[in-house]
């Protein structure tokens, strides 16, 4: 059972009311680009057979440079915390917090104990989790914080007999992805997830993978339903993968910094943020929360986070004209 303490339940749909702005969802805004559209558009009218996702799998591991069997597709990044957690027994389950809390829900749902590491302010920044771990699971850029770990730093955690659950939702947002690791093969018990929710702007659709050795992939593919993707979005994933994402991250770095640089007095931007949301730490955040809402504009709140205050707020960046509405309002709230 979960401890008492943080809602890891709680994200960031639940604070997205219809009709306010919404800058709770760390999803990229609008409808997903045209030729997206198009593609699924396609799909739909094929879905009156049963999913075969070969050629999405096919398109994945070339897109990453890795064997098929390496390759595991789901319903969306959060399938696969809740795969590890039927598939694997873990003696000593850490989870680095603050981060996205569905790994350790899953993991509780499934009766096992979990420690949190949880990282230091004001950076942030990872630090070696204890060394007799056999499960440890973290996210790069990690969500909430925004903040971006080298890769060095994650592939060290690598080691015979221990898992390491990579969350890489977010990894695409950073130009380039030089951090990333979904494309290390020679890493021991690495499981690199990913998603085309954030950056392709398909929640509703539920659609992610795993990279990882294929003893691991086939273990956790044992426990997977049938079917588990469905044929729109395993058209999603053929058409994504490999997809340009570089200029879109470059966008998203100029509005990001937009973002900070209008933000009001009193406002303390919590570590570098290298992603598609900013933390930020501001006096009685609640009834700041509030006062937004009633101005229009839904933000995450921090305090669901294990080891984040009840002073943070978690910020979607959006396009300038949006964030100067925000900072206004903000500022309004704050006085």
């Amino acid at each position: 059972m979960t401890p008492p303490g943080p809602d890891l339940r709680h994200h960031g749909d639940v604070e997205a009311t219809p009709g306010l702005v919404d800058l709770a969802v760390n999803v990229r805004a609008g409808a997903p680009p045209a030729w997206l559209r198009e593609v699924l558009h396609a799909a739909v009218d094929a879905s009156a057979s049963y999913p075969d996702p070969r050629r999405a799998r096919a398109a994945v591991a070339a897109a990453h440079d890795r064997p098929e069997d390496e390759v595991l597709l789901t319903a969306g990044a959060a399938e696969t915390f809740t795969l590890v957690a039927r598939a694997l027994a873990p003696r000593r389950a850490v989870v680095v917090h603050p981060s996205f809390t569905e790994p350790e829900a899953a993991l509780r749902a499934h009766r096992h104990p979990v420690e949190r590491h949880l990282l230091a302010p004001p950076s942030y920044l990872l630090t070696p989790p204890p060394a007799d771990a056999d499960l440890v699971v973290l996210g790069n850029p990690t969500n909430p914080t925004s903040v971006l770990h080298p890769a060095d730093d994650v592939a060290a955690l690598c080691r015979p007999g221990r898992t390491v659950v990579l969350d890489e939702a977010f990894a695409d947002t950073d130009p380039g992805e030089p951090q990333s690791l979904a494309g290390r093969r020679d890493l021991p018990g690495l499981l690199v997830v990913r998603s085309l929710t954030k950056t392709w702007g398909l929640a509703g659709l539920r659609v992610g993978y795993a990279l990882g050795p294929p003893e691991l992939v086939a273990a956790l593919a044992a426990v997977q339903p049938h079917w588990p993707v469905s044929t729109p979005a395993l058209a999603a994933l053929e058409a994504c993968a490999g997809a340009a994402t570089t200029p879109w991250a470059h966008e998203l770095a100029a509005h990001r910094q937009a973002l900070l640089d209008l933000l009001p007095d009193g406002v303390r931007v919590v570590g570098q943020p290298r992603s598609s949301f900013v933390l930020l730490q501001v006096p009685d955040a609640d009834r700041v929360r509030q006062r937004l809402r009633e101005a229009g504009y839904a933000v995450r709140r921090g305090d669901t986070f294990p080891g984040l205050e009840p002073d943070h707020l978690r910020v979607a960046v959006r396009d300038p004209a949006t964030s100067a509405g925000f900072a206004a309002a903000l500022a309004a709230a704050l006085g």
